[in-house]
């Protein structure tokens, strides 16, 4: 089965696609000048892609083939008008056979259950207690991670930067944080459980109350839906960093780390993908391939995927428009013939799609 990349960038998306995932083909700009900041297939079989414009603002689009005719939804996520929030993006997209899910900047969630003809806000996490305190990190004050419990339709947990974890266990009516454990960043003496940031989670396909978890402040995972979290970085060069990334089949981990948060580059100048294959026990470099050298790109929390191959295929853009390419699990790693924008984005897709 072939392979096709969506990515998203600056400037516009693109789609990779490869039949050997060895020799690659690449199709675009679309929604050329636009923003486009995550994609997602639904239980349809419907691509959804969100954009974002300086003029225009935020918005979703749809179509039944990556490279076909987008139309943009007419009743995308929106704050009310004339009220202090402002639309400035969705940040991801994601969702099961009952509901849409939007997370967006500023902060918030957005759901749908009309296959995402109108969104609704999911008043309370938007309005949570907490709100008063909540702060933004460097991009921005923004909720960029879902996960849905495929077991339990009406369980998920969202992460906000840089507020933290939060889970919900009856469909979104209410709300609790989640990150006993994780240090804080951003301390509120009067909303304690606030003021984490986390950059990206991702759970465990045999067990959804395992979840890993890149943070701010380090690498971690939890055994109770997020509970309570331990650290687990040993083999990292860092502990900062900001995608996380898993093989659904096998639960390898993937993760790109870079020298600090005052830094962020990558450690050494080397562009490095570390991974696990011990459920995070311990982590080992898996970059043979990668320029080792002079390499100060970066990897966004949205441009790290893994596709459901076996091997698996591990795929990443750059802050550089660079897209790398491994068709083994991290054992060795192409350079895709493409410099795109700044990347945001990168989701893979079965041809077959």
């Amino acid at each position: 089965m072939g392979i096709r990349l969506f990515v998203g960038t600056d400037k516009g998306a693109f789609v990779i696609h490869s039949q050997d995932r060895r020799s690659w083909k690449i199709e675009g700009p679309i929604f050329k000048g636009w923003k486009v900041t995550a994609s997602m297939r639904d239980h349809r079989g419907t691509f959804l892609a969100a954009t974002a414009s300086y003029v225009y603002g935020a918005a979703i689009h749809r179509a039944s083939d990556l490279t076909g005719e987008w139309t943009q939804v007419e009743q995308s996520p929106q704050y009310d008008k004339g009220g202090q929030r402002k639309m400035k993006q969705v940040w991801r997209l994601a969702g099961n056979e009952e509901a849409l899910y939007a997370g967006v900047d500023e902060a918030g969630l957005f759901k749908s259950t009309d296959d995402g003809n109108t969104w609704q806000p999911i008043t309370a996490l938007n309005e949570h207690s907490s709100r008063h305190a909540w702060q933004p990190g460097a991009g921005g004050l923004c909720c960029h991670v879902i996960l849905l419990d495929p077991t339990n339709a009406k369980r998920l947990w969202c992460g906000i930067s840089a507020v933290g974890v939060f889970r919900s266990d009856d469909g979104g009516e209410s709300w609790q944080p989640k990150n006993t454990g994780v240090p804080v960043i951003l301390e509120d003496k009067t909303e304690p459980e606030v003021g984490f940031c986390v950059h990206g989670l991702v759970a465990s396909p045999d067990d959804p109350n395992r979840i890993y978890r890149q943070d701010h402040l380090g690498m971690f995972r939890s055994s109770d839906g997020g509970d309570n979290w331990e650290r687990n970085e040993n083999g990292l060069p860092s502990r900062f960093g900001f995608p996380i990334a898993m093989d659904r089949r096998t639960g390898t981990l993937f993760a790109a780390p870079l020298e600090s948060d005052e830094y962020r580059l990558p450690c050494d100048g080397r562009l490095c993908i570390y991974r696990s294959t011990n459920n995070g026990d311990s982590w080992e470099d898996a970059s043979n391939g990668l320029p080792d050298a002079h390499a100060y790109e970066c990897v966004l929390r949205g441009a790290l995927t893994v596709d459901d191959q076996d091997p698996c295929g591990v795929y990443f853009g750059t802050t550089s428009g660079s897209v790398y390419a491994s068709a083994d699990g991290g054992d060795s790693w192409q350079t895709l013939p493409c410099r795109l924008p700044r990347i945001l984005s990168v989701v893979a897709y079965g041809d077959d799609s």
